[in-house]
């Protein structure tokens, strides 16, 4: 059984057990969270949702929060001798799934 769900803008495949990292949703380490935007869920049949599958949820715990590597953004133009360099690192929350109701 899967199913998959969107959140901060991206779309998601997911089992029970799975452990995934998401957009930082702003929930302390150890409290559940429940989404409830499911798109599609595989239980044997598929079930496809316009543009959700109503009644839906999939049941989560926060595992970590934290920021990813350290991304490199680096802008230069030829000739002109300009460049610009910059960093940015993504916070993100470390989710495991625990349940999905269908």
């Amino acid at each position: 059984m899967y199913a998959i769900i969107a959140t901060g803008g991206k779309q998601y495949k997911v089992s029970e057990g799975d452990v995934i990292k998401v957009e930082k949703l702003g929930v302390a380490e150890g409290e559940k969270y429940t989404f409830d935007h499911v798109l599609m869920i595989n239980d044997g049949e598929v079930k496809v949702g316009t543009p959700t599958v109503s009644g839906a949820s999939v049941e989560a715990s926060v595992v970590e929060e934290g920021r990813d590597k350290k991304i490199i953004v680096y802008k230069y133009k030829r000739k002109l001798g300009y460049h610009k360099k910059n960093g940015h690192r993504q916070p993100y929350t470390k989710v495991k799934i625990e349940k999905i109701n269908a």
